[in-house]
């Protein structure tokens, strides 16, 4: 090419540079309840793809793509429909992902990253992660690690936990769930907490990172908040992008500690996408989506691959209504996790915090991470307090008489002791030595009384 072509075409570059970006866009034709039909896209959609819909005169709403009903793309919006019209146009976006940095620890997000603490922007890490991802392959998965201190003697000594488990934390509301919560991020024994707040209330997102969690939890932790008034599409993606940066710091080697708050309203939000994608409701109005999808999110917690030493050790709340444990989504959950542990209102009322029922909570590992004397005294413990519970209401009626039963009197001793070992101050930590010690100190001065 002769150099005056060569040089007329550099000249051109720049104002080809500044020239808009050619992209791909159809058009919204109905807004019905939460959903919005698109058409103009099909070729190009799939479920999941997400979409950018600019009203008039409005700023850009992020939407996603859900199903597809009579030749029109379903979308959901992560932001109210005010705004858009008849025609308002939807691009394609780019494919849902975080960019997630270590620097981002002691920050809260929303789940596309927005920082909610006001302290400026959150810096990008080096790749953009999805959000959505398959947890490691079963066959080259790490086994689950050495026993881990959560910080919390009733868990420590009676729901023993593993690096890498996957614990349920079962309760109504109302039965100091939060504060367990803080007291599990602010003691336990991990490099990085994530906290997944999933349709809390927004007035309770300040209290709990200033009363509960504090300055020394916080700095170690990132949290994740969606409001109960986001939309379902924003109330789910919290819980997929808490476990984006979980996965960030464990596949660094990192040790994690996922709590998410709570996997009910996730199952919620996704019923209510479900629902105006078309799906059919079945238990309890709950789609079958709902329980195709729990495994999916829960099983991306636990051990990376073999060789790689970090671990994301999960407690996923689950909120049980009217205390009934067995509710579909408890009932589903239960069956996923490695274990359970019931917060239980009768127990808040008597005083005794955390209000952990120790008969109904069961760690699946508990074998293979106490030795024979710590398996020893907890389980005589447990028998303890069942005994106890059994005769409660003959005690408290007079038809028991002492001496009868030396078992009995022994459980009538023992079990308050053993409770108000359990009962434990938001700031005070404590860990496995000290719960079996303590434990078996309870147990040994009643014997002697």
């Amino acid at each position: 090419m002769p150099a005056q072509g060569l040089q007329r075409l550099s000249g051109a570059i720049p104002a080809l540079a500044r020239l808009p970006q050619a992209g791909l866009y159809g058009r919204v034709v109905s807004a019905q309840g939460l959903a919005l039909a698109v058409e103009g896209l099909a070729p190009w959609l799939r479920v999941g793809v997400r979409l950018t819909v600019r009203p008039p005169g409005r700023a850009p709403v992020a939407a996603e793509v859900v199903g597809f009903r009579d030749g029109l793309a379903q979308a959901l919006a992560f932001a109210p429909l005010e705004g858009i019209a008849h025609g308002s146009p939807a691009w394609l976006a780019p494919e849902a992902s975080l960019a997630v940095d270590d620097s981002w620890l002691g920050r809260v997000l929303d789940p596309l990253g927005r920082p909610l603490d006001g302290r400026g922007p959150l810096p990008p890490g080096p790749r953009p992660r999805p959000l959505r991802a398959s947890p490691p392959q079963a066959g080259t998965r790490a086994r689950l690690g050495p026993r881990i201190d959560l910080g919390v003697r009733v868990l420590d000594a009676f729901a023993t936990c593993r690096r890498g488990q996957r614990l349920g934390l079962f309760a109504a509301s109302g039965v100091g769930k939060s504060t367990l919560l803080s007291m599990l991020a602010a003691g336990a024994d991990c490099d990085v907490a994530v906290l997944a707040l999933v349709g809390e209330r927004g007035r309770e997102l300040r209290e709990f990172l200033e009363d509960d969690l504090g300055p020394e939890g916080l700095a170690r932790a990132v949290v994740v908040c969606a409001t109960s008034d986001s939309p379902p599409l924003m109330r789910r993606e919290a819980a997929y992008a808490a476990l984006a940066i979980a996965e960030h710091f464990a596949e660094a080697g990192r040790q994690v500690l996922l709590l998410m708050d709570s996997v009910t309203r996730f199952a919620m939000a996704l019923r209510e996408i479900g629902l105006a994608a078309g799906e059919p409701p079945t238990t309890r109005g709950y789609t079958p989506g709902v329980f195709a999808e729990l495994p999916r999110l829960l099983e991306r917690a636990g051990p990376r691959e073999e060789g790689n030493p970090g671990a994301i050790t999960g407690l996923f709340t689950v909120l049980v209504e009217g205390d009934d444990h067995d509710e579909p989504v408890a009932d589903a959950v239960r069956g996923i996790l490695d274990g359970h542990v019931v917060l239980d209102r009768r127990i808040g009322e008597r005083g005794r915090y955390p209000a952990v029922d120790v008969l109904r909570s069961l760690s699946r590992t508990v074998p293979g991470c106490l030795s024979a004397e710590e398996r020893a005294l907890m389980q005589r413990a447990r028998r303890i307090l069942a005994l106890h519970a059994e005769m409660a209401d003959l005690v408290r009626l007079g038809a028991y008489r002492a001496g009868t039963d030396p078992a009995v009197d022994e459980a009538l001793c023992l079990a308050p002791r053993i409770e108000a070992m359990l009962a434990q101050g938001k700031g005070e930590r404590s860990s496995i030595a000290d719960a079996f010690s303590m434990l078996a100190a309870a147990m040994e001065d009643g014997d002697a009384a």
